[in-house]
């Protein structure tokens, strides 16, 4: 997946998967699965899915500020 977030590109087909996180199992409504990546630049972001009762209905891509990875990774 690709989307553009304050004109910087985030895409999980170029960027490095750091770590994965699932909540629940396949087809739980409430399961969700983030999955963290950083670009070759740098920057980090969660790729995020779920069923359709779980935070993350819709896939899409969310930014994540490097103060907030270790804080992340930590919980999960």
């Amino acid at each position: 997946m690709k989307k553009i977030i304050c004109k910087k590109e985030y895409d999980t087909e170029t960027a490095t998967l750091v770590k994965k996180f699932v909540c629940g199992f396949y087809g739980d409504p409430a399961g969700y699965e983030e999955t963290l990546y950083q670009t070759p630049g740098g920057l980090y972001f969660l790729y995020v899915c779920g069923g359709e009762t779980s935070p993350y209905p819709v896939e899409d891509i969310l930014r994540l500020a490097k103060t907030k990875v270790n804080e992340w990774l930590d919980t999960h």
